[in-house]
Parts: structure tokens; sequence; C-alpha cells
């Protein structure tokens, strides 16, 4: 494996080790307890609450994208596998072609 890539792979994954990190405790303070429909309706009332919440799925995002766009394409490139860059996958099933 090339050092360049070697080093981004280390780089990424200590990323998404800290954002897995991050996000599994915003986790325990969202859902310590069951988040219910009532919760969720008092997201405008409750600060703290909305804040936990934003936290929550932009933690979430973070690591999705590291994991989606960074990771996985570099990870594959390094196996010497073909992919289709992220932002074609969705597109269809000849985005493999």
């Amino acid at each position: 494996m090339e050092p360049k890539i070697l080093l981004r792979l280390q780089f990424l994954v200590r990323v998404m080790r800290k954002e897995c990190k991050h996000l599994s405790t915003t986790d325990q303070r969202l859902f310590g307890s069951l988040f219910t429909l009532e919760k969720a309706t008092r997201l405008e009332e409750d600060p703290d609450l909305a804040e936990r919440v934003e936290a929550f799925v932009g933690r979430f995002g973070r690591l999705q994208d590291t994991v989606g766009d960074k990771l996985l394409p570099l990870l594959l490139t390094a196996l010497g596998e073909n992919h289709p860059p992220p932002s074609t996958i969705l597109t269809g099933p000849n985005a493999w072609d």
C-alpha cells in the first residue's frame, strides 16, 4: 500500500473514532430515557433538548460523511477494488459500470 494512502487511512480512522466517541456521548445524553412524541413536541420550548437533538443529527451526519465519502472509497482503492465515486452510488445500477 502506498504510504500516502496508508497515512490518509490512519488519519480518517482517528477522525472516525473521535466522531464515534462524541456521537456516543450525545446518544447517551439524548436517549438515556425513551425519546417520546411528547419530547419531540417540546423541542421548541426546551432549548437544551433541541441542542442535544441537533448535536446528535450533526454528529451522525459527519460520521456518515466521513465513512461513506472518505474512508470507504479510500479503503476500496487501497484494496485495489474498483468503485464508483460516492456521489454516483445512488444514481442507478449502471453506476458500477
